[in-house]
C-alpha cells in the first residue's frame, strides 16, 4: 500500500483516496489485509495471553518481597489505589489501541505520525529485555536437565565447585534445635552451586572481563530460542495454543505450593510476618512508589505486548471485560503468592532458628513467560511497517531475528555474563520505559484527542468510557508516572550484585542504554517534521494529525468519519482524517477542515 501511495505521490494529481475504483489501474481492491495478518483461532487464546504475559515471578516472588518490607498487609492499601489509577486505565489503553487499528507497536502511530518514536523505542526497550530474559529461561532449563537425577548436585558439599564456607544446614542443629554457626560466615551448597558452578563467577574479575563461553550456558541459551521460533512460527496461531500451557501451568505450580506450604511446621509464624499490618508506613513516600512500580512492571504496560496480542483481535472483542479479569487476576495472583512464598519461609525460619527477615532475602525483578511475547512484538511490529515484504517471509524474517538476538547474548553465557545481565535488567527497562508510557499516554489524550479516543472506542464496543478512565487517562496516570521517573532518579543506586560495584563505565553505558530509547522519540519527531511542507508550526500540526489510513483495518468496520479512508475504497464519498498537500491543490485544505468540522461534531454527540 505504501510503495503504491509512494508512487502516485510523487505525480502532481489528485489522491488515489478522492479517484474512483477505475481511475485506480490495476490495484486488488479485493485484499483483505486483515486476515492475511491472522488473528486469534480461539476464543480464550487471547486472554490466556495476556494471563500469561503478566502472571510470572514477579508475582511468586517479588510482590510478597515488597509487601513485608512495606508495611505487610498495610501494603494492599496502596497496591490496590495505584492498580485502580495506573494499572487497569493504561492496560486498558494500550488494548484499546491494539485492538481498533489491528497494528504493532510501530505502525500504530498513524494515530498521530509525529510520536512514531516511541514505538521505536518501545521496541529497543523490548529488545534487550528479550535478550536478557532469554537467559533466564536457559538458566531454568539448565536446572531442569541437571534435576533429572535421583542425587541432586547442589543438596550436598564436597563437590569440585565447593568451598570451606559451604555448609549443609539439614542436620547441624545441636541439642536445643539451634544452628550452632554463624549462619553468615557460612554458604549453603545451593548457593555455591548456582554462583560457582553454574555461572563460574570466579572464572571472571568483573564486567570488564567475562571470561570464557560456558558451553552448557549457550547450548540451554540455543535451546530457548528454538523454542521461542516455534512459540512464532506460525504467529498467534501456534502462539495462541502454547498460552494454553504457560498461562495455566504456573497457576498449578502455585496451587502446589501453597498447600504444600501452609502444611509445613512453622508455616503460619511466615504468613504471620508476611501480613501484619504496620500502618505506620503509609505515611512514607516510598511505599507508594513501591506499590506503583509493583503495578507498573507486573501488567507489563509499555513493552508492546498487551498491544501486539490485542492487534490480532476482532473488532468487537470485549476487551474492557478482559482487562478488568487479566488486571485483578494478577493482583490476586500475587497476593496468593504470598502466602506460597511466606509459608515456606515460616518452615526454614524455625528450621534454621533464626527470624523470618533473615531467610527472606530480594529477588530480582522478573516478569511472565515473555520470553515469546517479546520476539512477537518486535516480529509483528517490523512486519506491519512493511507489510508487502516482510509478512509473506514471516517465519524467515522471525528466525533472522533469533539468530541475531542469540548471538547478542552469548555474552551473558560466559563466566562474567551475570554482570551484563544485571546492567540489562536495571537499566533496559527503567526510566525509559516510563518516558514511553508517559508520552504514549499524552499523545493518545491530548495530542490525538480524549473525545476521538473515547470515540473510537465507542465504535469498537458500543459504549464509551466513563469518567473515571478519562481522568485517570488525562491526569492521574501521567502524573503518577512522572512521579515514578523523578522518585527512580532522585533515589538513583549504582548497580551491584552481591558485594561487586560496577566500575564507572559500566554505569554510563548502562545510563546510555536507558536514554537511547528517550532520544529515538524527538529523533522520531524530527524525522516527521521533516517529511511535511510548510513553516515549522504547519509542520508540526500536519505531523501530529492521524495519517490518511488510520482507523480500523477492515472496510466493513469504518464507519462515521472512517468511512472509505482506505486506499481502494469503492465508497463514493470519501472522508478523510487528515488531508495532506498535493501538488499545491488548495482544495484538499478544504476538505480536510470540513472532515475535522464533522469529527468535532461526531465527539460532541458521542460525549
Amino acid at each position: 500500500m505504501k510503495k503504491l501511495q509512494g508512487a502516485q505521490l510523487r505525480k502532481p494529481i489528485t489522491p488515489d483516496l478522492l479517484m474512483t475504483p477505475s481511475d485506480q489501474g490495476d490495484v486488488d481492491l479485493d485484499v483483505d489485509f486483515a486476515a492475511d495478518r491472522g488473528n486469534w483461532t480461539g476464543k480464550l487464546d487471547f486472554l490466556l495471553s495476556c494471563i500469561g504475559y503478566c502472571v510470572g515471578l514477579g508475582n511468586v516472588w517479588r510482590f510478597p518481597y515488597r509487601a513485608y518490607t512495606n508495611g505487610g498487609g498495610a501494603f494492599l492499601v496502596p497496591y490496590f489505589l495505584m492498580l485502580a489509577i495506573c494499572g487497569i486505565p493504561l492496560f486498558f489503553l494500550e488494548l484499546s489501541l491494539g485492538q481498533f487499528s489491528s497494528l504493532g507497536p510501530l505502525a500504530v502511530w498513524k494515530i498521530s505520525p509525529l510520536f512514531k518514536g516511541a514505538g521505536a523505542a518501545m521496541l529497543l526497550i523490548v529488545g534487550l529485555v528479550a535478550i536478557y530474559y532469554n537467559m533466564i529461561i536457559a538458566y531454568v532449563l539448565f536446572y531442569l536437565f541437571a534435576s533429572l537425577t535421583s542425587d541432586l548436585p547442589w543438596e550436598h558439599c564436597g563437590n569440585w565447585w565447593n568451598t570451606d564456607l559451604c555448609l549443609e544446614h539439614r542436620g547441624s542443629k545441636d541439642g536445643n534445635g539451634a544452628l550452632p554457626l554463624n549462619l553468615t560466615s557460612t554458604v549453603s551448597p545451593s548457593e555455591e552451586y548456582w554462583s560457582r558452578y553454574v555461572l563460574h563467577i570466579q572464572g571472571s574479575r568483573g564486567i570488564g572481563s567475562p571470561g570464557e563461553i560456558r558451553w552448557n550456558l549457550c547450548l540451554c541459551l540455543l535451546l530457548a530460542w528454538v523454542i521461542v521460533f516455534l512459540c512464532i512460527l506460525k504467529g498467534v496461531k501456534s502462539s495462541g495454543k502454547v498460552v494454553y500451557f504457560t498461562a495455566t501451568f504456573p497457576y498449578l505450580i502455585l496451587l502446589m505450593l501453597l498447600v504444600r506450604g501452609v502444611t509445613l511446621p512453622g508455616a503460619w509464624k511466615g504468613i504471620q510476618f508476611y501480613l501484619t499490618p504496620q500502618f505506620h508506613h503509609l505515611l512514607s513516600s516510598k511505599v507508594w512508589i513501591e506499590a506503583a512500580l509493583q503495578i507498573f512492571y507486573s501488567l507489563g504496560v509499555g513493552f508492546g505486548g498487551l498491544l501486539t496480542f490485542a492487534s490480532y483481535n476482532t473488532f468487537h472483542q470485549n476487551i474492557y471485560r478482559d482487562t478488568f479479569i487479566v488486571t485483578l487476576g494478577n493482583a490476586i495472583t500475587s497476593i496468593l503468592a504470598g502466602f506460597a512464598i511466606f509459608s515456606v519461609l515460616g518452615y526454614m525460619s524455625q528450621e534454621l532458628g533464626v527470624p523470618v527477615d533473615q531467610v527472606a532475602k530480594a529477588g530480582r525483578q522478573a516478569a511472565g513467560p515473555w520470553w515469546f511475547a517479546f520476539l512477537e512484538t518486535i516480529v509483528t511490529a517490523v512486519t506491519d511497517e512493511f507489510p508487502y515484504y516482510l509478512r509473506p517471509k514471516k517465519a524467515v524474517f522471525s528466525g533472522l531475528i533469533c539468530v541475531a538476538m542469540y548471538l547478542m547474548g552469548l555474552v551473558l553465557t560466559t563466566d562474567g555474563g551475570m554482570y551484563w545481565l544485571v546492567l540489562l535488567d536495571d537499566y533496559s527497562a527503567s526510566f525509559g520505559l516510563m518516558v514511553v508510557v508517559i508520552t504514549t499516554c499524552l499523545a493518545v489524550t491530548r495530542v490525538y484527542g480524549i473525545q476521538r479516543f473515547c470515540r473510537d472506542i465507542h465504535m469498537m464496543l458500543g459504549f464509551k468510557p466513563g469518567l473515571y478512565f478519562r481522568a485517570c487517562w488525562l491526569f492521574l496516570s501521567p502524573a503518577t508516572l512522572l512521579a515514578l521517573l523523578v522518585y527512580s532518579i532522585i533515589k538513583y543506586q549504582p548497580s551491584e550484585y552481591g558485594s561487586y560495584r560496577f566500575p564507572a563505565w559500566a554505569e554510563l553505558l548502562g545510563i546510555l542504554m536507558g536514554l537511547l530509547s528517550c532520544l529515538l522519540i524527538p529523533a522520531g519527531m524530527l524525522v516527521a517534521v521533516l517529511r511535511e511542507e510548510g513553516s515549522l508550526w504547519e509542520r508540526l500540526q500536519q505531523a501530529s494529525r492521524p495519517a490518511m489510513d488510520w482507523g480500523p483495518s477492515l472496510e466493513e468496520n469504518r464507519t462515521g468519519v472512517y468511512v472509505a479512508t482506505l486506499a481502494g475504497s469503492q465508497s463514493p464519498k470519501p472522508l478523510m482524517v487528515h488531508m495532506r498537500k498535493y501538488g499545491g491543490l488548495t482544495s484538499f485544505e478544504n476538505t480536510a477542515v470540513e472532515v475535522d468540522r464533522e469529527m468535532a461534531e461526531e465527539e460532541e454527540s458521542v460525549m
